[in-house]
C-alpha cells in the first residue's frame, strides 16, 4: 500500500509544483515507485514532467467526475520508476460539476484506492486554494507536506491552512498526519532568509524538514525543458537538495513504520 503525500499551501509561488516534481523524480531515483498526481488546473506539474496538458485525454478530472477508469489516465514520464496523472483546465469547473455528487470530497481517495498498492509513493499537487479538490487531495492522503517560502510574508496563511488540515481530521480523514514543514526559496545570504529559518523552527521544531531547498536557477529553468532537476543538471544545488529531501522523508517513514 503506497503512501499518498499532498504537497499544500493556498499561497502561490510558495514551490508546490516544483516540489511535487522534483520529491517525485528523486523518490523514483532512489527507486522508489513514485506515481504523481497533477490537482492544479493550471497543469504545471503535468507540463513539467514533459506532457502538453493541451494534448491531454484523461486527467484527474475525467476519473473524478466522468468515472474514467485511472489505470487509462495514468502516464508514464521518461523516469524509470516515476508515472504521472495528468491535469487540464477543465479541473476548474469540476468543483462546480461535484457540488451535486455524493461523497463529493471522497472521489479522489476512491480514485487513487484503484492503484495506490501499484506504488511506494504518491504525490498530490495541490492547487492554490482551499477548494473541493485540495480538500479531496488532503480526504485521500496519509499525510501532507507544507511547502513554506523563506520570505517576508511567510508565515501569512499557514494558520489557515493548519485549520483547514485540522476540520479535515475531524471530519473526513482521521488519519491525516502532517508529514512537515518544507522550506523553500532559501538563500543563505540573506539575513531575512535566515531569520525566518529561525522563526519556523522555533515555532515548529520537529515538525520542519532539516533540507532547505535554495534559490537555484537550474530548479527554476529545469520545467521548460519538461523534466525534473534531477534529469536536467542532476549535480545542481536544487536537485541535490530535493535528493536530499526525499532521502530524509525514507528516513522519517522508516522511524515510524
Amino acid at each position: 500500500m503506497g503512501k499518498i503525500i499532498s504537497i499544500a499551501n493556498q499561497k502561490g509561488g510558495v514551490g508546490k509544483t516544483t516540489s511535487s516534481i522534483n520529491l517525485g523524480a528523486s523518490l523514483a531515483a532512489l527507486e522508489m515507485k513514485t506515481l504523481v498526481v497533477d490537482a492544479d488546473p493550471q497543469a504545471n506539474a503535468t507540463s513539467g514532467l514533459g506532457l502538453n496538458p493541451k494534448e491531454v485525454e484523461n486527467s484527474i478530472y475525467e476519473c473524478m467526475v466522468d468515472g474514467v477508469d485511472v489505470e487509462d489516465c495514468i502516464v508514464n514520464s521518461e523516469l524509470e520508476y516515476l508515472d504521472i496523472i495528468p491535469s487540464h483546465i477543465d479541473l476548474v469547473g469540476a468543483e462546480i460539476e461535484m457540488v451535486n455528487i455524493e461523497n463529493r470530497e471522497e472521489k479522489m481517495k476512491q480514485v487513487l484506492a484503484k492503484v495506490s498498492d501499484q506504488y511506494d509513493y504518491i504525490i498530490i499537487d495541490c492547487s492554490p486554494s482551499l477548494g473541493l479538490i485540495t480538500i479531496n487531495a488532503l480526504t485521500a492522503s496519509n499525510s501532507v507536506i507544507i511547502p513554506v517560502q523563506c520570505e517576508y510574508f511567510a508565515l501569512e496563511g499557514l494558520g489557515k491552512l493548519l485549520n483547514t488540515i485540522k476540520i479535515i481530521q475531524g471530519r473526513l480523514n482521521p488519519d491525516l498526519e502532517i508529514e512537515g514543514i518544507l522550506l523553500t526559496m532559501y538563500d543563505l545570504r540573506l539575513n531575512l532568509s535566515n531569520q525566518v529559518v529561525e522563526e519556523i523552527n522555533t515555532h515548529f521544531k520537529s515538525m520542519v524538514f532539516k533540507t532547505l531547498i535554495p534559490r537555484n536557477i537550474k530548479l527554476s529553468e529545469s520545467p521548460s525543458f519538461g523534466m525534473p532537476a534531477i534529469a536536467h543538471d542532476a549535480d545542481s544545488k536544487g536537485a541535490i537538495s530535493y535528493l536530499n529531501l526525499a532521502k530524509e522523508l525514507l528516513e522519517r517513514n522508516e522511524v515510524k513504520a
